[in-house]
């Protein structure tokens, strides 16, 4: 089974920013900032409000206890703080997946990349989301990550560009996500891919800047 770390991924990602549409750095060169992560988490289950899974993402999130483990918030944008875990995490059995991202260039986007395998170009029967807040401006929303390309530089599935305004943005990436990996040609695997759908059991957390 094919399996890439997930640094060698964050670094593919780089690689690949002309295909992908490259990593947001709005405030490249900006100090770190701290954050509130407890008051962050839970202003982003206020803007979850009314939409039952996203609710429970964020409440999984919360009672997992990784929120004191986040690191500050770097600049240029970095994958997200927290990654997310999973059931097949990646390809090994239950435990880290991958990580949420920002994404810009061609507009502010957000992005997931991880798992085992390259993420596959059909998502039938699965959907991945990202619930978000602009603590500067109070603007949120949730979007589904549908876009990606079946080329091997890309390593992520994104968003549409969104206009979250300037400032601190707070998101959780949760749901499920088609994988595939290289496999001999068989009656099971015709394709000559074998794929498997990965479960987001807790999401992953971060904040950004726009």
């Amino acid at each position: 089974m094919e399996r890439p770390s997930l640094t060698r991924r964050f670094a593919t990602v780089f690689a690949a920013s002309a295909v992908v549409a490259g990593v947001f750095a709005g405030n490249a060169g900006a100090e770190p900032v701290a954050v509130d992560w407890a008051a962050a988490a839970q202003q982003l289950r206020t803007a979850a409000a009314g939409n039952p899974q996203a609710e429970q993402a964020v409440d999984r999130l919360v009672a997992s206890g990784q929120l004191n483990q986040a690191a500050q918030v770097a600049l240029p944008a970095q994958p997200f703080q927290i990654p997310a875990q999973s059931d097949i995490g990646r390809g090994d059995g239950p435990g880290v997946y991958g990580s949420g991202i920002a994404l810009g260039v061609d507009g502010f986007r957000f992005g997931f990349f991880g798992g085992p395998g390259t993420i596959a170009p059909n998502q039938a029967g699965a959907k991945l989301e990202v619930l978000w807040i602009n603590l500067s401006n109070g603007r949120s929303g949730t979007e589904v990550l549908f876009e990606h390309q079946d080329i091997p530089v890309d390593t992520t599935i994104r968003t549409r560009p969104l206009d979250t305004g300037g400032g601190l943005i707070v998101a959780a990436v949760y749901g499920s996500l088609w994988h595939r990996w290289s496999v001999p040609v068989s009656d099971a695997n015709p394709d000559g891919f074998q794929y498997q759908r990965g479960t987001i059991s807790q999401p992953s957390f971060g904040a950004v800047y726009n």
